[in-house]
């Protein structure tokens, strides 16, 4: 958004969670969409991911290195096509090392193994309810990329889904990491803005990129 009124800075929400307004630049962005559009394509692409009460989530979703469903991780789509996880890239785990030195510092991001990666899409429509991200082994921070509309994030706390929480604009390039006494807060996306996205990228709807550390062995899937 052009002029203003107050620009966005680097802001504490909680912590050990901090937001970073346009980390991404519009080159980077644009990267990074073009990459999204290759993993989402089959086999192991873009799926409606179906809970275990039957319902489905309203962002579908592609992930990258390990697997999940609800509420655990495999190597292959145990609840799509049955294929191979699409591998993790390099170049990802060092862009999420990044994003952690810039907002909690290089001590942080030290050996941080950045092996996984959901990308979820949102249409207008999707939502997606408070939650927490507990099915890794690690305590490493995590790294949310927003690419797209603007979004509503809402930050809770690791005790309840229930208030206090902060809402926050994500909007496209924004980075949000958190971690530490936060890695565990509640958090979801209750609205998103439809037709906000900058008109250079060429998305309609929203992804989000969260990498996360497994923890989990290597040579195990």
């Amino acid at each position: 958004m052009e002029a203003e009124l107050f620009p966005r800075e680097r802001t504490v929400i909680a912590p050990g969670a901090v937001h970073m307004p346009d980390w991404l630049d519009p080159d980077a962005q644009r990267r990074l969409l073009d990459s999204c559009r290759q993993w989402a394509r089959p086999p192991a692409g873009l799926r409606t991911v179906r809970t275990p009460g039957g319902g489905t989530m309203t962002a579908r979703q592609v992930c990258l290195g390990w697997h999940w469903y609800p509420y655990g991780y495999a190597r292959t789509v145990v609840d799509g096509d049955g294929a191979p996880v699409k591998p993790f890239p390099a170049w990802l785990g060092e862009l999420g090392r990044r994003a952690v030195a810039d907002t909690l510092g290089p001590e942080e991001a030290e050996g941080a193994a950045y092996d996984i990666a959901l990308v979820n899409f949102y249409d207008g429509d999707a939502r997606m309810g408070l939650h927490r991200d507990a099915d890794e082994r690690s305590t490493a921070p995590v790294v949310s990329l927003s690419l797209g509309d603007s979004c509503v994030f809402r930050f809770g706390n690791p005790e309840t889904r229930t208030r206090p929480w902060t809402d926050v604009e994500l909007r496209s390039g924004d980075l949000f990491v958190f971690g530490g006494p936060s890695r565990l807060a509640h958090h979801g996306v209750p609205r998103v803005h439809p037709g906000t996205a900058p008109p250079g990228l060429g998305l309609r709807g929203r992804l989000n990129l969260t990498l996360r550390v497994s923890g989990f062995p290597a040579a195990t899937g």
